[in-house]
């Protein structure tokens, strides 16, 4: 006989579901793994709106986590090291429910202290329960420091990069990217239209808006399961966020052509390519990770669309390239993230100040690379979904002066050929940030 009360099997999964948020929390911040590498392990097991609070919890941890570090600063007496620092994010847990959520103040304290056996750091019970308690005692929610950089959000080497970059825009700049963001689905025009598919989902009671910019785009107003979207198993649509829908429309790709898109993967702006000139004569995606050339394959399989992947180093182009010259390139570089923190707030403390120069070296190797596969009258499109001006505008400027037979060509949206591409920020027109630059080869 089972004497164990439905209310004891609620509580332990409570407990549970803090413990493991803690260890989402210790592996990202002190272990350097990706939201996107620990969290859906984690999650296996668990119900939907479980799921979705474990990464709501771990994903406003990251958001507020200057401010909590600031408040744990204050209630602790010394830092917890070794095997018990995991206790550390079990404390930011707890103070950002108390602060932030609507879990009820109890169960804030009470499953988040219980949370310490499933640690195997029972000895700490103590400490979690008096923290939180002296956190809700002294009313230390409404004690918000005067400092900026506390309030942005953001690690003190990106705000000062940001704040160098945009003085005039950096308290709207962080308030966005803190924001949660809209989720954006581009409709595939070879397999339905925008108004059909938008007529299923109001047939469905589900909310949507569309974008004046973008002609394949609808925009959910809510978060939900993307797979249970009339059409995802036909192919009517695939999630893209509107700035990255823009690669497609600004590479312009022509009926005939030989395109290469490189460092491709996941493959959303492969798939826009294609959506929108089905009659390339080739279209190559090229990235380095097989893992994630899977997910091109995917895609591609799932939209029903076809292109030659290659699995290969984009900058040791012996390895890979038949000597045929391209019509256009698109080159989608590493960088730095920074414009889809909103998205991936884990960005924020798994890219250090450091890594800037690395990925700048980076880019421009792979852009003195892609040059020489660009025929003459070939057009280059740089992207990078980041908004620090050394991975962008000072980017392009460095490649222009070194490369004799480049120009900046207009894009679409750009009113002078004299503007260095275009900086997307975040929240503008609803997107993510992301930078374009359109390069033009000459003839002679």
């Amino acid at each position: 006989m089972n004497d164990t009360k439905p209310s004891d099997n609620k509580s332990k999964n409570s407990q549970k579901l803090r413990a493991d948020a803690a260890r989402v929390l210790f592996a990202i911040l002190e272990q350097g793994k990706s939201a996107r590498e620990v969290l859906p392990t984690v999650q296996q097991g668990y119900s939907d709106q479980d799921k979705a609070w474990l990464q709501e919890m771990v994903y406003g941890v990251l958001r507020k986590l200057p401010l909590l570090q600031y408040w744990l600063r204050q209630l602790l007496d010394k830092p917890l090291k070794n095997k018990v620092k995991i206790v550390e994010q079990l404390i930011l847990l707890g103070l950002y429910q108390l602060a932030f959520s609507r879990v009820s103040t109890h169960a804030a304290v009470a499953e988040t202290v219980s949370a310490a056996y499933q640690l195997k750091c029972q000895g700490l019970k103590g400490l979690v329960n008096a923290v939180l308690r002296n956190f809700i005692r002294q009313e230390m929610a409404q004690n918000i420091p005067a400092d900026p950089q506390v309030q942005s959000g953001l690690p003190k080497w990106l705000f000062n990069k940001l704040k160098s970059a945009y003085p005039d825009q950096i308290e709207q700049l962080a308030l966005q990217m803190d924001k949660r963001p809209p989720i954006w689905l581009r409709v595939s025009r070879l397999n339905t239209t925008r108004e059909a598919f938008n007529r299923s989902l109001t047939e469905q009671g589900i909310d949507f808006s569309l974008s004046e910019q973008h002609c394949d785009a609808v925009i959910l107003d809510k978060g939900r399961d993307i797979t249970t979207l009339p059409g995802f198993t036909q192919g009517w649509f695939a999630v893209q966020d509107g700035a990255a829908q823009l690669a497609a429309e600004y590479l312009d790709a022509q009926a005939g052509e030989r395109i290469l898109d490189c460092c491709a993967a996941p493959g959303g702006k492969t798939c826009h390519i294609l959506e929108r000139q089905p009659e390339l004569n080739v279209c190559i995606a090229l990235d380095v990770e097989q893992d994630r050339m899977a997910r091109v394959e995917e895609n591609l399989v799932r939209l029903g669309l076809q292109a030659e992947l290659v699995v290969a180093d984009a900058t040791d182009t012996n390895s890979w390239w038949d000597g045929q010259q391209f019509d256009r390139i698109l080159l989608d570089a590493p960088c730095s993230a920074t414009g889809v923190i909103r998205r991936h707030p884990d960005i924020k403390w798994l890219r250090k100040g450091a890594d800037i120069s690395v990925l700048t070296d980076l880019q421009a190797v792979i852009l003195d690379k892609m040059w020489p596969l660009l025929k003459p009258g070939g057009v280059l499109l740089y992207a990078t979904c980041s908004i620090l001006p050394e991975e962008n505008q000072q980017q392009i400027l460095s490649f222009i002066e070194r490369t004799p037979d480049a120009q900046i060509a207009p894009l679409p949206s750009n009113a002078s050929i004299d503007q260095v591409g275009r900086q997307i920020l975040p929240g503008e027109g609803q997107m993510d940030g992301f930078y374009y630059a359109r390069l033009l080869k000459s003839t002679h």
